[in-house]
């Protein structure tokens, strides 16, 4: 496994042209892989995330099987005579987690629920609109995942409720994509709502944090949600 990391220099119209749509992206992302072919569908999933740090800092992360090759993203998003990409080996990293480490983490989520508005309906997949709630799904989330969010000591807690985790929601986009065969119509265009999540964790379950960290987390993959990646807790 491969972790990619690629600073887009957010001057260029070629990069803010990626930025205002993740299918644009999605697709330029998965053209870093030669041997990816639209047809091929038992591929192991990439996963991709954008860190948008400052308005001159944007990081693209991505996590892959196979090695990738930026040069078309350092052409039309980066400094093509200055920088280029980092990429790592995360099988080393991944290899190396034990329970009971602690981490500091992010991850950039599409929490969703399924409600039924009407009695008799079918149920209809909705996005968690509140940070509370969105906390609540991805609280609900991590024991299959592998880790545990940290609670909060009780005498640097902030607030009355709200503040039990360790845990931060920022940078919430909302997206609509237009639905396949839809042509574009309004009225079948698809939302997607994404949003960060910092926090601590411990690692409770070593082989289930690996898969979510290779395979996502939630929803939305191809457009950018699901990459967790872990750092060194302070």
């Amino acid at each position: 496994m491969h972790l990619t990391r690629f600073r887009i220099n957010t001057a260029r119209l070629g990069a803010r042209n990626l930025l205002a749509s993740p299918q644009r992206l999605h697709a330029a992302v998965m053209s870093s892989f030669a041997a990816a072919l639209p047809s091929d569908s038992d591929r192991p999933r990439t996963l991709w995330r954008l860190d948008r740090n400052a308005k001159a800092e944007v990081l693209l992360y991505i996590v892959s099987a196979e090695r990738p090759d930026l040069t078309h993203l350092v052409e039309q998003a980066g400094w093509p005579t200055t920088a280029a990409w980092h990429t790592y080996d995360y099988g080393a990293f991944l290899a190396g987690l034990s329970a009971g480490d602690t981490w500091a983490f992010r991850l950039t989520a599409n929490p969703v629920h399924h409600i039924r508005r009407k009695e008799g309906e079918p149920t209809k997949r909705t996005a968690h609109v509140t940070p509370r709630h969105q906390m609540g799904w991805l609280l609900a989330r991590q024991e299959a995942a592998g880790f545990r969010i940290l609670a909060t000591p009780p005498e640097r807690r902030r607030l009355p409720e709200g503040d039990e985790y360790q845990l931060a929601v920022r940078d919430e986009h909302r997206h609509h994509f237009a639905k396949a065969g839809s042509h574009g119509r309004p009225d079948h265009r698809v939302p997607l709502v994404a949003v960060t999540f910092d926090g601590r964790l411990e690692v409770t379950d070593p082989d289930s944090l690996r898969q979510t960290l290779t395979l996502g987390l939630g929803k939305g993959k191809a457009y950018g949600c699901g990459l967790m990646t872990l750092a060194r807790a302070a």
